[in-house]
């Protein structure tokens, strides 16, 4: 591991596969007044492709033209697709006081690292009670560090359970009641279908870990505010309860041929294919088969599935805040822009555009949302994302995440004593006893 120094201190830690940034990378746009308005530079995490009528400005492009003024223009740079790699051009930049970066498009998990290293500007009291005001609890949260919000919330993703009606007809499961993972993965090996998943060696692997850790209701960890003391608290039931799913899976007939390297978008064919059953995967899997009448019409959406019977789904919870950085010489501005770019009307618009949902309540109960989508999903994704189980908010979450992708992949090794080895690492590795 590379480790840079935040402004409070901590040392952040970076992947060596990135060992130098080139001065040209840090100097190509600077944030210059350029004919009386000034600019303002947005890194943005890159949008999907428009579709190839769409005419003008696309996604968060799109955005930064209409919130631009004669006081400013937001012009944007785009980060990698990869969001570790988002990551890991962020914080160099910024633990390098870069102040050619004004806006940034951050990853939920990125909030307590950035915010504790002092990354971020402090954003006004009057704006982060209007974002307050306006965002869902669940996006709200995981904007918020030490009680205060940190970022702005401009979209929020969750995942559901996508099935094929017609295989779920034939496997007898009643899809109006919550089912379980259990019951998914019994109902594809028995019925020649198959479950898709994310359970690659990367984030969106941890992102399921962590959903069935919550769903037995346990944590990965608690008593976040200690920083590198916080309790490690996998070793549990809930942790055994998330391992005995994934064994259950990657043993049976039920898992995709390429599981260990599976992700959002390898899961994709499977589910339109002649095995096509269950997949869990975010909010763009609704326009994604319109293209496809026959898999389009046969696609049914349930609440993420249960780890154990008796408790309720806790779905998990990604997308994307606005930060602002403290090093950049137009904060003022960056903040008029936040408020623009995180609009209710913005919101609508690129949840339109892209499939990614808004983060305010408000825009759910916008006309336009209301025609794209059918009212039974975009009810579906606003209480999931109340009711999410976010990963941990805390500076030291790479480290953690990086610790379970050490332990818990491939899924076809996972046990019941996985979690004990990961709790042993992960704590090792917070103690500075271990590297990664």
């Amino acid at each position: 591991m590379h480790l840079l120094r935040g402004k409070h201190g901590r040392a952040i830690a970076t992947a060596t596969a990135v060992t130098t940034l080139s001065l040209g990378a840090l100097t190509a746009c600077g944030s210059a007044d350029q004919g009386g308005a000034t600019e303002l530079i947005w890194y943005v995490n890159p949008d999907s492709a428009p579709p190839p009528d769409f005419d003008g400005a696309f996604g968060q492009a799109g955005i930064a033209e209409r919130c631009s003024t004669d006081d400013y223009r937001i012009t944007t740079q785009q980060l990698p697709g990869d969001a570790s790699q988002q990551r890991i051009q962020l914080a160099r930049r910024l633990a390098a006081d870069d102040t050619d970066i004004d806006l940034m498009s951050m990853d939920v998990v990125l909030t307590g690292e950035f915010a504790d290293a002092g990354f971020l500007a402090p954003i006004p009291d009057d704006l982060a009670s209007r974002l307050q005001q306006q965002g869902l609890e669940g996006a709200v949260n995981s904007a918020t560090w030490n009680d205060k919000l940190a970022v702005a919330p401009l979209w929020s993703n969750t995942q559901l359970l996508w099935y094929r009606k017609g295989f779920a007809d034939k496997a007898g499961l009643d899809m109006r009641d919550p089912v379980t993972w259990s019951q998914i993965i019994d109902a594809a090996d028995k019925n020649d279908g198959t479950v898709g998943v994310q359970a690659n060696k990367y984030e969106g692997y941890i992102v399921w870990i962590n959903a069935l850790i919550q769903g037995a209701g346990g944590a990965i960890a608690t008593s976040l505010d200690q920083g590198a003391e916080a309790k490690v608290d996998i070793d549990s039931p809930a942790g055994r309860d998330a391992a005995k799913v994934i064994a259950q899976l990657a043993d049976s007939s039920a898992a995709e041929n390429d599981l260990s390297v599976s992700n959002e978008g390898t899961v994709l064919g499977p589910f339109a294919g002649d095995t096509g059953a269950f997949q869990v995967n975010w909010t763009f899997i609704y326009n994604q088969y319109k293209n496809d009448e026959g898999v389009f019409d046969d696609l049914g959406w349930a609440r993420y599935p249960r780890t154990v019977p008796d408790q309720d789904s806790r779905p998990p919870l990604g997308g994307i805040n606005i930060g602002v950085n403290a090093a950049s010489q137009h904060t003022k501005q960056a903040m008029q822009a936040i408020e623009c770019i995180t609009s209710v009307e913005n919101q609508v618009t690129y949840a339109i555009e892209t499939g990614n949902m808004p983060s305010s309540g408000a825009a759910y109960d916008d006309a336009k949302l209301a025609k794209a989508y059918p009212p039974d999903l975009l009810a579906l994704f606003r209480t999931s994302v109340d009711e999410s189980g976010p990963r941990p908010i805390t500076p030291y979450w790479s480290d953690i995440s990086t610790a379970l992708q050490s332990t818990w992949h491939p899924a076809a090794g996972v046990s019941e004593r996985t979690p004990a080895r990961s709790a042993s690492f992960i704590r090792d590795v917070l103690d500075g006893k271990r590297l990664l």
